[in-house]
């Protein structure tokens, strides 16, 4: 494990190094450690198994420089990173690299410059970095077992099957430039996401737990959730083709917000033309009803940081305020290079993500942390209910793309689990799963909102950065087509 004060002594000694290269005009100096654990389950009622596979830990760590270079009357911008080296030595590997690759871009204009403080401060869980291996372990089996006791008190021994994972990020990293930025940040997170089928019923269940902190994280109860949404289908029955009101739950919404809309709404995709909003700033996108925005500060949730990786504070950026399109995510270059007289945008998402965490290797990206969705006129689940009357409720989805491009805003999902019709305002008969999938555009998604409830739920989907703060929203006329030959 590499402590907190390695990496801040190294990234002063690369940067005082660094300053004393005559072609070197500016740099950041990023250095990190990441400690990715990963807690398998692998549970089958009928072929004998560990139901727990032995924990997989992946630690990175290393150091990074961006560098602006003077070649004649030109400035030119290069990166290069080393891995598992914080010595001299390692730091002239890396500012090697990053005078090879060095290129004109004229649309680079600074490295990031100091703002506020922070509002996050010691904010990670010193328990989740020393955890023993036993403790992990213990996770999983929590994990296991709420799902298992939980089967059981069903009525339910044969054909089970249990997968998914606990999984544990340990972060640190530490940034200091000629611009002044010099701080630090470290990050502890865990997240348990639990499947559940009963494979003679043909049903399969979710459920999941998050938390920064070992106090506040339960992995049995992600497993008990996954068991009583399998169970809640059995019998389930197909629906018609067509356009139908539905209500989206915590998780599907999550889904398409993190699949879809956030990809959307980030000065990348504006750059590229990849977006259905593209030149529809301050111009209504959806109800008036809905608000949109990210917020990186909020204490407690995963997706929270006290900076970005560029050094900046993380804070609120609003994104969709009564239904007018009001910003976008950004990291420094594009926050430079969209700027103008009417739009300012802060950086606040430049982070360098990858799967294992904040990593040197890369440049700033940008990425959301903490995306936010709530209603103007908040009501509760069985308003919506009494609003759809007659429709279907979808509360587990996957394979959720867009089929034609982000910036065409069409696209599709399979509803796999905890989903009902809804007849005469109410909860009814179960579907069957893997059997309906959604076929629809994230504008008609937005435009056609009935109403949004005021609860909301952490929730993170697999293989994203993000917590989305999820209510349950509906929607009317989404399309739904029958998957044709599959579980007849």
């Amino acid at each position: 494990m590499i402590k907190i004060e390695d990496l801040r002594t190294a990234v002063a000694d690369a940067l005082k190094y660094i300053k004393k290269q005559k072609d070197v005009i500016d740099a950041e100096v990023f250095a990190s450690w990441n400690d990715l654990i990963t807690i398998r389950l692998n549970y089958t009622s009928d072929i004998p198994c560990n139901g727990i596979h032995e924990p997989k830990s992946i630690q990175s760590y290393g150091l990074g420089i961006l560098a602006t270079f003077k070649r004649g009357n030109r400035i030119e911008t290069g990166f290069g990173s080393v891995t598992n080296d914080l010595t001299k030595e390692g730091v002239l590997e890396a500012l090697e690299k990053a005078k090879r690759n060095r290129v004109y871009d004229p649309d680079f204009k600074t490295l990031p410059e100091p703002v506020d403080k922070p509002t996050l401060t010691n904010y990670h869980d010193k328990r989740v970095m020393e955890i023993s291996g036993e403790e992990t372990v213990d996770l999983g089996w929590k994990a296991l077992g709420g799902a298992l006791k939980t089967l059981r008190d069903g009525g339910h021994k044969k054909t089970i099957i249990i997968g998914g994972d606990v999984t544990i990020l340990r972060e640190r990293m530490a940034i200091k430039t000629t611009k002044g930025i010099d701080d630090f940040d470290e990050t502890t997170s865990l997240a348990a996401n639990i499947t559940v089928m009963i494979e003679s019923k043909n049903v399969k269940g979710m459920g999941w737990s998050m938390g920064t902190h070992l106090a506040t994280f339960s992995p049995e109860a992600a497993g008990r959730e996954a068991a009583e949404s399998a169970m809640r289908t059995i019998g389930g029955m197909k629906v018609k083709s067509g356009r139908h009101n539905v209500i989206f739950g915590n998780q599907p919404l999550t889904d398409i917000v993190s699949n879809v809309l956030v990809p959307s709404l980030d000065l990348s995709s504006v750059y590229a033309s990849n977006t259905p909003f593209l030149g529809k700033l301050g111009h209504g996108i959806a109800s008036s009803n809905l608000n949109v925005c990210d917020d990186g500060s909020i204490k407690g949730e995963i997706g929270s940081k006290k900076i970005t990786c560029e050094g900046i504070p993380t804070g609120r950026t609003d994104l969709i305020t009564n239904g007018t399109l009001t910003g976008f995510l950004a990291n420094n270059y594009y926050a430079h290079k969209f700027k103008n007289n009417l739009y300012n945008p802060i950086p606040r998402n430049g982070f360098r993500y990858s799967s294992i965490g904040r990593d040197y290797k890369n440049k700033p990206g940008i990425s959301p942390t903490n995306v936010i969705i709530e209603g103007n006129r908040g009501t509760t689940r069985d308003n919506l209910l009494k609003q759809v009357d007659n429709g279907v409720y979808i509360g587990g989805i996957w394979y959720t793309y867009a089929i034609n491009g982000l910036a065409m805003g069409d696209f599709t999902s399979t509803i796999i689990a905890d989903s009902f019709a809804i007849k005469d305002g109410k909860i009814a008969s179960p579907l069957k799963p893997n059997t309906i999938r959604i076929n629809t555009n994230i504008n008609h998604i937005l435009n056609n909102i009935i109403g949004i409830t005021k609860k909301k739920r952490s929730t993170l989907v697999w293989g994203s950065r993000e917590v989305v703060a999820a209510p349950e929203i509906a929607v009317s006329n989404v399309q739904l087509e029958n998957v044709t030959g599959f579980l007849a």
